[in-house]
């Protein structure tokens, strides 16, 4: 929400400018800074966590421009003492649609992203680490985006397959910063990708999948069954139309368009979606939209790898302010967690079917805070599904989600 409002301040500044006297743009541009490393400054409070295959819980957060890893083997009562990835303080994003991820290989190899702010306004690295033995120590974070502008590369996402292989995702700003120096205009931003085959000593040349994509939606990655990775991402269609599309990495279908809601909006809504691959190859999304004829937050399913979806259902208060919403398949069982506020306080309320999305509970409100909180993350560790939250009051929380 921060964010939006920055944009929209600036938006704002931007208008004034083109009215003022010729020292305005100096104004102009420490102002945008000003409220840049105002943003900045904004408390940390997204947290990332997920299981092993050995069942292990792994939990990545950020404290005092540190990322610090620590895991449990008593599913979430304690916790090992955490280890700093980065030897130095960085600006870590860890909000909104940013948090730090973490994934586990089958080896036990711990491989950590994040993105590190920079001075200009909206502008960031992606930062990648590895522990190679079991989360004591991490390597010295390295740099994956090979463009190196001081420009937007933020938003990442990360993946590993069965064999280890690692997959990074981001939205990348180089083909608008190409434009803009030609005096061309280019909607949002793109999405690139880059991987690594030989546990994070290096990455290939970053390669990009997409262009005009919205700029500062989160990307989601899910593995699927063939372990290939899926991404879903918002898109910008005809005339700044932003809705879903979803790719499959090497696939020789390219990106698909996942729901037609028509959302034409001229800036960015902060309001990713998520994906994720049931044990029988479907792939469940869920996103937020606000287009006329359609609001709120919804879900549909896909049996033939994203070439069609389902009749999208909706879910959630949308007069509660229903949003972010995350999703996860579980073998037969899929669960949707999502936000909603009453006026006074958050809550994360939660569904489940167990019948790979045919059918669903009723809505149950999980768990809810009185102060400021994190998205909702849902994970699992193969048997049982797990709600990941972070609130300012309570902290972070892990609860059981049952199905029904």
């Amino acid at each position: 929400m921060l964010s939006l409002l920055i944009r929209t301040a600036l938006a704002l500044t931007m208008t004034l400018t083109t009215v003022a006297h010729a020292e305005e743009p100096v104004k102009k541009k420490h102002d945008m800074a000003v409220m840049w490393q105002t943003a900045l400054t904004k408390p940390p409070i997204a947290v990332s966590a997920a299981f092993d295959s050995s069942g292990r819980l792994w939990l990545a957060k950020v404290e005092n421009g540190y990322v610090l890893v620590s895991h449990s083997d008593d599913t979430g009562k304690t916790f090992n003492p955490a280890v700093k990835v980065n030897t130095a303080p960085e600006r870590i994003a860890a909000e909104g649609e940013n948090r730090p991820k973490v994934a586990v290989a089958g080896d036990g190899t711990v491989y950590i992203s994040y993105t590190e702010h920079l001075d200009q306004p909206f502008s960031g690295n992606v930062r990648f680490s590895r522990s190679l033995d079991g989360g004591k120590s991490f390597s010295v974070p390295i740099i994956v985006n090979d463009n190196r502008e001081t420009i937007s590369h933020r938003f990442d996402t990360l993946g590993v397959d069965a064999k280890g292989k690692i997959y990074l995702a981001w939205l990348d700003k180089r083909e608008a910063s190409a434009a803009q120096k030609s005096g061309e205009r280019y909607a949002g931003a793109a999405l690139y990708y880059a991987e690594s085959d030989n546990r994070g000593d290096s990455f290939s040349t970053n390669k990009r999948l997409a262009s005009n994509t919205c700029e500062c939606c989160r990307v989601a990655m899910a593995m699927d069954t063939d372990d290939v990775p899926v991404i879903f991402w918002r898109h910008i269609y005809d005339n700044n139309v932003r809705d879903h599309a979803v790719l499959r990495l090497g696939g020789k279908g390219g990106m698909m368009r996942v729901n037609e809601d028509n959302w034409q909006i001229d800036a960015c809504p902060h309001h990713g979606g998520a994906i994720s691959v049931g044990g029988d190859g479907a792939y469940h999304v869920v996103w937020f939209t606000n287009a006329p004829q359609r609001k709120g937050l919804f879900y549909a399913r896909s049996s033939d790898q994203g070439k069609t979806f389902s009749t999208p259902m909706p879910f959630g208060d949308h007069q509660a302010q229903a949003g972010h919403p995350h999703v996860l398949a579980q073998g037969e069982n899929v669960f949707i967690a999502w936000k909603e506020f009453d006026g006074q306080r958050a809550a994360v309320y939660g569904m489940a079917s167990q019948d790979q999305g045919s059918s669903w509970s009723k809505p149950v409100r999980v768990a809810d805070t009185a102060g400021a909180s994190d998205h909702p993350l849902l994970i699992g560790n193969g048997k049982r599904a797990f709600l990941s939250w972070n609130t300012v009051k309570e902290g972070w929380r892990l609860i059981d989600v049952a199905a029904p």
